[in-house]
């Protein structure tokens, strides 16, 4: 593509601090730059504890096993999420019970969660879908009085804020997605937040392969052995030498991406004015971090010749999640609570724009072609 959908961007100090990395002598997991990593984290986010691992979804499962999910256990979520949400706890026996979304943010509809709660439901797990947050009191509301565990899969969310929080620091546990589509990325990477500092010691054991190595390190045990369950859960040094990079220039990335995402909500405006499309919405309580901008088209039909319009300039438009409880997994593993009719209608309808902070003057062009694409639609 002459515009991709996505460029991954780079300050300028990856490959330096890498090279620092490799100088320093320790390449495997929790040297020096993770431990960058983790402290800007926790600063930053207001998390008790950040464990940088080696993607989201090794942190979603994290996740499910600090919440001791079990067979038969459900876990609450919306269907409109990547497979990794569900894949967690599926992995762990745990039935998805996957509810509607809103119409406004495309986020879990906090006003349906009460009635898909059984008395075998363990857990929340909210999606803050392109960097906008969940309704995030009711939800925590919700889980107090029912004794229920929260997670927040915030891969979309870091930079982001609810109600002057960060996205990520409300439910007892959250995650964070690096992966080169984020806004701030390694490549393949990931964080596990806890917000709880009940799950913090086990947090470290699990990801350090079922071993007290932190503590071993911390002159705690004069030894380190297998004393739980886990996995190996660690980037490499050169990861998160990388990230470093990208922390440190976290708000001027999200700065030049609200800037871009700030142009093509303006430039829309008339499209929306005139029934073409709808633009995102953004309530009052939520500071969003210009993760994507998207569309929504009257139709699955118009979608699908939007996309073919822009392609045929070279413009990378694209579409997002198949719904889990559509999918083939999906049906076989989970079940749903109420009708979808949100999850259904805007998955079909939804598009995504390229977005990236390094696509300058080649916004102009998208612009133009979503104008051409939507007149002729």
């Amino acid at each position: 593509m002459n515009i991709p959908f996505n460029k991954p961007h780079m300050t300028g100090k990856e490959l330096w601090y890498i090279a620092q990395a490799h100088h320093g002598g320790q390449l495997s997991g929790d040297g020096p730059f993770t431990k960058k990593c983790n402290t800007w984290l926790e600063k930053r986010t207001s998390a008790k504890k950040a464990l940088l691992t080696h993607s989201c979804t090794a942190a979603l499962e994290m996740t499910a096993i600090l919440a001791e999910i079990a067979p038969g256990d459900e876990v609450i979520m919306p269907s409109y999420t990547f497979v990794s949400t569900a894949n967690a706890f599926v992995l762990r026996g745990a039935v998805p019970v996957f509810i509607d979304i809103r119409p406004d943010t495309l986020n879990i509809d906090e006003a349906r969660i009460e009635a898909a709660i059984t008395s075998r439901t363990k857990a929340i797990v909210v999606v803050h879908y392109a960097g906008v947050g969940c309704e995030m009191d009711t939800i925590m509301e919700i889980a107090n009085r029912h004794k229920l565990i929260v997670i927040e899969d915030a891969a979309q969310g870091l930079m982001a804020r609810y109600k002057g929080r960060a996205l990520g620091s409300i439910g007892q546990m959250s995650t964070l997605s690096f992966h080169e589509t984020k806004n701030v990325v390694s490549g393949e990477g990931g964080a596990l937040l806890i917000n709880d500092l009940e799950f913090a010691e086990r947090a470290e054991i699990i990801r350090e392969k079922g071993t007290n190595r932190s503590q071993f390190f911390r002159g705690q045990v004069d030894k380190y052995t297998w004393v739980d369950v886990g996995s190996s859960y660690l980037p490499g040094e050169i990861i998160a030498a990388f990230l470093w990079a990208q922390l440190e220039d976290a708000t001027h990335i999200t700065t030049r991406r609200m800037v871009l995402w700030e142009r093509y909500h303006e430039a829309f405006e008339e499209l929306e004015a005139q029934d073409k499309v709808r633009r995102p919405i953004i309530p009052n309580e939520c500071e969003h971090n210009a993760h994507m901008y998207y569309l929504l088209l009257p139709s699955l039909e118009a979608r699908t010749k939007f996309i073919a319009a822009l392609r045929a300039k070279d413009i990378g438009a694209v579409f997002h999640y198949v719904p889990l409880h559509s999918s083939p997994a999906g049906q076989k593993f989970g079940r749903t609570a109420g009708a979808m009719l949100h999850t259904d209608a805007l998955s079909d309808r939804l598009v995504r724009l390229p977005l990236w902070p390094d696509l300058g003057k080649q916004q102009h062009a998208v612009v133009d072609a979503v104008m051409e694409a939507a007149r002729d639609m």
